[in-house]
């Protein structure tokens, strides 16, 4: 594989401009990256510059994370409908697939674990069926390394046998996944039997008198033996593996129960294989339990032990996780009698789950150096668990069969730690931190499962160990103590009497400008998910419950400038300056509290200065989700009760948002258009020129080339054309959008957004601006439809062509699409209208088809025709079946607060992609306001229709609707006291 040096010269250039300072200089070796990955030959230049020893560490590691996020994103997948432009070319993915195992083999360790994943990626389309030579080439390689004792060549080609194989881990069984495995289980077994036996017989050999250094391979070895074995066995028992089940678990124990020099124990590489063994145990307990019951008990007596050895390994803390998770299985398990004992049960509390449940050195270091990891482990329960979750898992485990008894064990355990502070508040407060985590952890919460385990009263708990804390004097002593107390808030939000929390909403908001990173965050992360509480309540009349929230601007509008003020001050700490759950925090406090006059221009300036400055660089998707967000929130909230403010807004926002265009900062492009809609939504016409240079720029097809903005240049278009419709017929207008609607419609990944488009055009345009262009549109559409004829795309068209009817009248309807070709509105209503009718969703929807299907039944010449007659009966049973589905499907009304969506809403890293702001929201359009009903506009419509023609209608009816339909028919008729004669 061979690439001109002069080309990877280039390329290292790019990738260290990435990493400059200057933020022109980063954005234009990006822009140059970006237009290089479109020519041929890209990725085997970035693999060949990953591969360079002549080139800078740096810009080879570069080379290769792209290299992998490369072929992760266009390699070519089976079935995929994606664009062959999308897709590397197949001739480089030849060459690649040649070359990168050999290239993995001899690239250093950091660009090893790019290259592996991205064999993975490659292998994840064509591993094994278009790529037959990749396994045994692996155990080929695999037999001279370990003939030759070659050991980190070893480790290389099982980390990338691992990558192969971990896709068959959280995986759903089917016959292909089986007939891979199959595959990958003849292959592979033995030769991994092998190098596993074999290394573990030289570790044996070795391990008294070799150095760590030397033992570090080895025993990274053998935990990738591990590894693997785990991916092997994750769908199900293989044979070999159960033959040869003996073997594995001598091993197994070996490990566990053997003790290694000090030296070797502090480096930290034996605890690496122990956890590496004690996640195949519990993978075989929990999936494999009566094979592997004949070993249980010794291996949990291996693990109990390890647990209580004393331990010189930094490590020991992932090793005790993995550990207390296979005896939690156990303990969950029809085998819980193994710790049934009082004894038992007492010396897990005292010697397993206390010692690690205390806070420990490296949590103190975590909490004061690095508060964003301290709060995704602790609070968000990330997927790495800590050592106090997995202690108090298995407490909850035994508790499940043990309930009373641990119930004693624990309370007693909490009474004594908080005596133990009561009597030393000063050195003693770790004590206290333990006793609340420990109720945080056994306590029941609202909507969990398995009732809990009521170890403390919860009233008076709160009332004698949590108010104090957040009422104290001293509220910025003891951080981590207060960070758990907020914590508790929490966890237990909902259990909070409505008076309660918004009496102690003064006390936790002072901790908001807490110099602790985790504490203020903690105090936002409560406030937050407190204004997000929605109770079941019963609509007043009917027998129907909906969900309201608990706190509405009316509780916390006294309380809002200061949370306001002090979420303002403490993002202007350090390192709290892109602080993602502060801005999330402020953005739900704007969206329900009313503000008004100086506080409105204060966080307005004070948002768009942090706008400013996160343009320079902007490196935290979550933070400036929110931060666009909370801009929204208050353009919307403060803008729809004092008008006056929009002039305000555009004054401030106009300036950033132009440089966001301007300098290309595509990351926040789809947010810019949204707030921009947002202001012309807000504004009065006639709009001001800078928005009319913005549409100008809107209406240029050059602007569209950006998939991920096309929503939101929708939305920014849908605002225009409510606001200026009359204008459209103006400067070309009118055909431009139309040009960028058949470019819309012609993609499935765009087709939304055209219809969504479209249907604006409709809403707003009157016939005399739309008609000369209407043939356009049907055209595009229906030259579409032969082509796509997926049920999104027919109900998308059927709810288009029902806007039509209802807003031009159904006449217009039928001969604007008969124009295209003679009799074409029936074949498209016979074979698309009336099947789809029924399928369609959403309550604006299902009333507007409702009702156009309605009026071409009892209006339009066309259905009405004599010769028409099973026609018109079939839309009919459409019709019913479509008004008489449950309420509850599709129609269901959600609060349009922005409180559910906006935690719904999921960033995508860096890349640069279109998610929507909920606060930034415009209710959509009702043309019909004055229908409120359409199952009483059906049967009026049709009564109305039959006293004109009586006895007409009724045979139709008994002989094309479904009886099913006649009954719910006359049962409507009743209701609405309307008769068909």
């Amino acid at each position: 594989m061979e690439v001109p040096p002069e080309m990877l010269d280039t390329l290292a250039g790019w990738f260290a401009q990435t990493l400059s300072p200057d933020a022109a200089a980063r954005r234009a070796a990006e822009q140059s990256l970006a237009a290089a990955a479109a020519t041929p030959g890209f990725a085997l230049a970035l693999l060949g510059l990953a591969s360079s020893p002549r080139h800078d560490l740096q810009a080879r590691l570069a080379a290769s994370v792209h290299f992998k996020n490369l072929l992760r994103r266009r390699w070519p997948k089976p079935a995929d409908d994606a664009d062959d432009a999308d897709h590397l070319p197949p001739n480089d993915c030849v060459i690649i697939k040649t070359h990168i195992l050999q290239l993995l083999l001899t690239a250093p360790p950091l660009i090893q674990s790019q290259l592996s994943e991205a064999l993975a990626a490659a292998a994840a389309s064509d591993f094994p069926a278009r790529w037959e030579s990749l396994l045994p080439s692996i155990v080929s390689s695999l037999g001279n390394a370990l003939s030759a004792g070659d050991v980190p060549a070893t480790n290389s080609l099982l980390a990338a046998a691992f990558s192969l194989f971990s896709r068959f881990r959280n995986v759903f069984d089917s016959n292909t996944l089986r007939i891979d495995l199959k595959y990958c289980l003849d292959t592979f077994a033995a030769p991994l039997l092998e190098v596993f036996l074999s290394t573990s017989r030289r570790l044996q050999a070795s391990a008294a008198a070799a150095s760590p250094l030397e033992l570090r391979p080895v025993f990274e070895c053998l935990r990738l033996c591990c590894e693997i074995f785990y991916s092997l066995n994750s769908v199900d028992l293989p044979e070999f593996f159960e033959d040869h089940m003996r073997e594995w678990m001598t091993e197994f124990r070996a490990f566990l129960t053997t003790s290694y020099p000090p030296p070797v124990e502090a480096d930290g590489a034996p605890d690496a294989l122990r956890a590496a063994v004690c996640d195949n145990l519990q993978l075989y307990m929990e999936k494999y339990e009566e094979e592997f019951r004949a070993y249980l008990k010794e291996f949990v007596e291996a693990v109990w032990g390890l647990l209580m050895a004393p331990t010189v390994s930094l490590s020991r803390g992932q090793l005790a996780v993995t550990a207390i998770r296979f005896l939690t299985t156990v303990a969950e398990s029809v085998h819980h009698a193994l710790f049934g004992t009082p004894d038992a049960m007492k010396q897990i509390c005292d010697s397993v789950v206390v010692p690690n449940l205390r806070l420990r050195d490296e949590d103190e270091e975590l909490f004061e150096g690095n508060w964003v990891e301290y709060v995704r482990r602790d609070a968000e329960g990330s997927d790495t668990d800590t050592l106090r979750r997995a202690a108090c898992r298995l407490l909850r485990g035994l508790a499940a069969n043990y309930r009373e008894q641990v119930a004693v064990l624990v309370s007693a355990q909490v009474q004594q730690m908080l005596a133990a502070y009561a009597a030393d508040r000063a050195n003693n407060w770790k004590e206290k931190d333990a006793a609340i985590y420990l109720v945080i952890a056994l306590m029941q919460k609202p909507g969990a499962t398995g009732g809990g385990t009521p170890v403390v009263d919860m009233e008076s708990f709160f009332a004698s160990v949590i108010v104090p804390e957040l009422q104290a004097p001293d509220w910025e002593s003891e951080p981590m103590l207060k960070a758990t107390v907020l914590r508790f808030l929490k966890e237990f939000k909902d259990q909070i009497p409505k008076a309660t929390a918004l009496a102690l909403l003064p006390s936790v908001t002072r901790f908001l400008t807490h110099e602790s990173n985790v504490v203020h965050s903690y105090a936002a992360i409560f406030i937050e998910n407190l204004l997000i509480i929605k109770d079941v309540v019963q609509v007043p009349g009917v027998n129907v419950v909906t969900r309201a929230s608990r706190y509405v601007a009316t509780d916390i509008n006294s309380f809002a400038p200061q949370i306001i003020q002090s979420l303002s001050k403490a993002l202007g700490y350090p390192d709290s300056y892109e602080n993602p759950y502060l801005m999330k925090c402020l953005m739900r406090v704007l969206g329900i509290a009313t503000i008004a006059g100086q506080v409105v221009h204060e966080i307005t300036a004070r948002l768009v200065g942090i706008l400013m400055e996160v343009c320079n660089n902007p490196k935290n998707p979550d933070f400036n989700h929110y931060l666009f967000e909370a801009l929204a929130a208050v353009i919307g909230k403060a803008g729809e009760q004092d008008p006056a403010l929009v002039p305000l807004f555009e004054a401030s926002l106009f300036p950033v948002l132009q440089r966001i265009l301007v300098e290309d900062i595509s990351e926040f492009w789809p947010y810019s258009f949204q707030i921009f809609a947002q202001l012309v939504n807000l504004s009065r016409p006639p709009l001001s020129q800078n928005y009319m240079q913005l549409f100008g720029v809107l209406l240029s097809n050059a602007t569209w080339d950006r998939p991920p903005c096309v929503p939101a240049l929708v939305r920014l278009l849908r605002a225009f054309l409510r606001k200026i419709p009359n204008e459209l017929n103006q400067e070309g207008r009118l055909p431009n959008i139309l040009v960028i609607f058949r470019s819309l419609v012609s993609r499935s990944s765009t087709e939304d957004s055209a219809f969504y488009m479209l249907n604006t055009l409709v809403e707003n345009v009157g016939l005399d601006i739309i008609n000369p262009h209407i043939s356009e549109i049907w055209s595009a559409l229906f030259t579409r439809l032969q082509t796509r004829q997926a049920v999104k795309f027919v109900n998308s068209l059927v709810v288009v062509m029902s806007l039509v009817s209802v807003k031009y009248g159904p006449g217009v309807l039928v001969s604007s699409v008969d124009t295209i070709q003679p009799n074409l509105f029936t074949t498209i209503l016979q074979r698309f209208w009336i099947p789809n009718l029924k399928l369609i969703k959403g309550s604006l929807e299902i009333k507007l088809t409702a009702v156009a299907s309605t009026k071409l039944l009892c209006e339009s010449a066309v259905l009405l025709d004599a010769a028409a007659a099973q026609t018109w009966g079939k839309l009919l049973d459409s019709i019913v079946t479509l008004l008489s589905r449950t309420e509850q499907d599709g129609v269901q009304q959600e609060q349009n607060d922005g409180a559910d969506a906006v935690d719904n809403q999921k960033t995508s890293g860096y890349s640069v992609s279109f998610v929507r702001l909920q606060y930034a929201g415009k209710s959509e359009d009702d043309l019909l306001k004055d229908i409120n009903d359409p199952k009483q506009f059906l049967v009026t419509s049709l009564a109305s229709l039959s006293a004109q023609s009586p006895g007409r209608f009724g045979p139709v009816i008994e002989q094309h609707v479904d009886p099913a339909n006649k009954s719910a028919l006359l049962q409507l008729c009743a209701a609405y006291n309307a008769n068909i004669v």
